[in-house]
């Protein structure tokens, strides 16, 4: 019995749902691709560090209000956290690294 439920803890904490991560990192955006609708959008970085390209899709009215009126362009800098679950990206925080 307590092998039987070590063995499906084991199985629970290994599985890829549960290795899903809050990321941080620095980037330049490189495109900004607004939703027909205007409640969501996909932001590609270019990762400071690594130079790879990185899709976050961002769906928080601050953010999407900081796109539609140009506060937030291609070739700014941003700091980002999101949740890589299921390989979303979906945004937790975007912001201008000098600030705004």
């Amino acid at each position: 019995m307590i092998l039987a439920t070590a063995l499906t803890f084991a199985a629970i904490a290994g599985s890829p749902a549960t290795l899903a991560a809050e990321v941080k990192m620095v980037g330049t955006i490189t495109e900004i691709q607004m939703a027909a609708d205007g409640n969501s959008a996909i932001a590609i970085l270019e990762h400071n560090k690594t130079g790879e390209s990185i899709a976050i899709t961002v769906t928080d009215e601050l953010t999407l209000d900081k796109f539609k009126d140009e506060r937030i362009v291609e070739g700014d800098e941003i700091r980002a956290k999101y949740d890589n679950a299921g390989g979303s990206n979906k945004s937790l925080t975007f912001k201008k690294t000098a600030g705004c």
